[in-house]
């Protein structure tokens, strides 16, 4: 009994510590066998299955992977850290238009996040690299047929097409041959054309000299069309959808200087460089281009930008965290007070939540805590959910805290952890019931502060975060 009474209790968090360890070290298998053990104590939790999925790709086990991510979202559909990972993994088995997709759902969600930004960068990059200008790819009728196509490798995807080929055929009648050649430009000949070589049966049983049968290729082709078909229709960039929406209502204008899908294509790629400059560090030179695209944009009409004031309102809130991130605070203020103007005189409730935020960001940077409190107030009622309340509560509370009001403090850090507990996010349960414990030692309450101190560390083992763990034993 007394052997016994010496072996070393395992806990979850010990298990979570000790296998972000081994990974760190790129002991990925051991690594693996930890996260195995913590989801048989605590199944199905979500912080767990992402960090699993992880090492699988670490480990080049991209199937695994991509089913611990999935795993997160069905718990949670809204966890930010299961969009990334399942982007990534999509991202990493070439499946670079999905991946796309949870990209831009994540910064929907954390646009706080610049890593998700990254993502949607990098998987446009290699889409293009991908698939090239759409003119020059053709499919010509030659001897020997070879289409390739990331989902005709999906095993699944071809036994569904072998039972089923007449399935794409089916799908192309819910388009009209309108819509679907506004959708894939000049691809949909390449589609036409593989759908008028189905309806010749001779060909279609002949195979390859790899001995791949024509009809899987033809239909694989056809199904990754239709796939992209349904991608572009979501996926619009959204500085270019409301302009060509306008364009095709006036139709082509022959004294037009610049064709407006050059005019967006010049907004688009100038926003997203704006953007990852300022990600990657450099503030002075996304700075410098946004000031210079602005200029541009304001010298255009609202014909030739149908869109103008919401990106006029974006580029200043640009301008304005360039210059919060090389130091100019007065700078960055009056930046993002133009963008809050903008947003007000135009009914933009995003922008005005948005520029809001900025502001009371650089309030509280300044020392200015009272202005900050006020701005960030005006914020609450445009909050969209409770991760984004979980953070403006918290802000509001460390505010408070630097101005010796830790009875009001410890309130919003109550407030925090609550809209927390809601989302679910183990991050910002840590940040809340730190503010919290902070607030407890300035009103003295030393018992509830430790208590509180120890639920933080509880938190920080789950994160996990070596880092918040020294700080909160210190």
């Amino acid at each position: 009994m007394a052997d016994d009474d010496d072996l070393p209790i395992v806990t979850f968090g010990n298990l979570m510590s000790e296998g972000t360890t081994l990974s760190r070290r790129g002991q990925h298998d051991k690594a693996l066998g930890c996260f195995n053990d913590a989801l048989k104590l605590r199944a199905g939790d979500k912080h767990c299955l992402i960090t699993r999925s992880k090492c699988f790709l670490k480990l080049g086990d991209t199937e695994n992977s991509l089913k611990d991510a999935e795993a997160s979202l069905q718990i949670d559909n809204t966890f930010s850290e299961g969009l990334y990972q399942k982007a990534e993994t999509l991202y990493t088995m070439g499946d670079f238009e999905f991946a796309l997709v949870f990209y831009h759902r994540g910064r929907r969600l954390r646009p706080d996040l610049h890593k998700f930004q990254l993502g949607i960068n990098k998987a446009e990059e290699a889409i293009v690299n991908c698939i090239g200008n759409p003119s020059s790819v053709k499919l010509e009728n030659k001897e020997e047929l070879c289409f390739v196509s990331r989902q005709a490798e999906r095993k699944k995807d071809n036994q569904k097409q072998q039972n089923k080929p007449t399935k794409d055929q089916k799908q192309t009648k819910k388009k009209s041959p309108k819509t679907e050649q506004q959708l894939l430009g000049a691809l949909y000949a390449d589609k036409a054309f593989l759908e008028k070589l189905l309806k010749d049966e001779d060909l279609m049983q002949c195979s390859t000299r790899q001995g791949i049968k024509v009809m899987d290729l033809v239909l694989s082709g056809i199904s990754y069309l239709n796939h992209r078909r349904d991608f572009w229709q979501q996926q619009k960039p959204m500085y270019a959808r409301a302009y060509e929406r306008k364009v095709l209502r006036q139709g082509r204008r022959q004294d037009q200087k610049e064709k407006p899908s050059e005019i967006s294509r010049y907004i688009a790629k100038n926003m997203e460089d704006i953007e990852l400059l300022l990600a990657r560090g450099s503030a002075e030179e996304s700075c410098r281009k946004a000031e210079r695209l602005l200029k541009r944009i304001q010298a255009w009409s609202e014909d030739q930008v149908p869109n103008k004031n919401e990106l006029i309102g974006n580029l200043h809130s640009c301008i304005g965290n360039a210059q919060l991130a090389m130091g100019q605070m007065e700078a960055a203020l009056r930046s993002h007070k133009m963008d809050l103007d903008c947003a007000r005189q135009n009914a933009l409730t995003d922008s005005v939540s948005r520029a809001l935020d900025n502001i009371g960001h650089v309030y509280a940077r300044i020392g200015k805590f009272q202005q900050a409190i006020n701005t960030w107030e005006e914020k609450i009622p445009l909050a969209q959910c409770s991760l984004e309340k979980a953070w403006l509560f918290h802000e509001i509370g460390r505010c408070y805290l630097e101005l010796d009001k830790a009875e009001v403090a410890q309130d919003y850090g109550q407030k925090s952890l609550q809209s927390a507990d809601e989302e679910g996010d183990v991050e910002w349960q840590l940040h809340a019931t730190v503010l919290v414990a902070q607030a407890q030692v300035k009103l003295k309450d030393y018992p509830s502060a430790i208590l509180s101190f120890e639920r933080a560390l509880e938190k920080a083992k789950l994160v996990p975060s070596e880092a918040a763990q020294k700080a909160i034993i210190a």
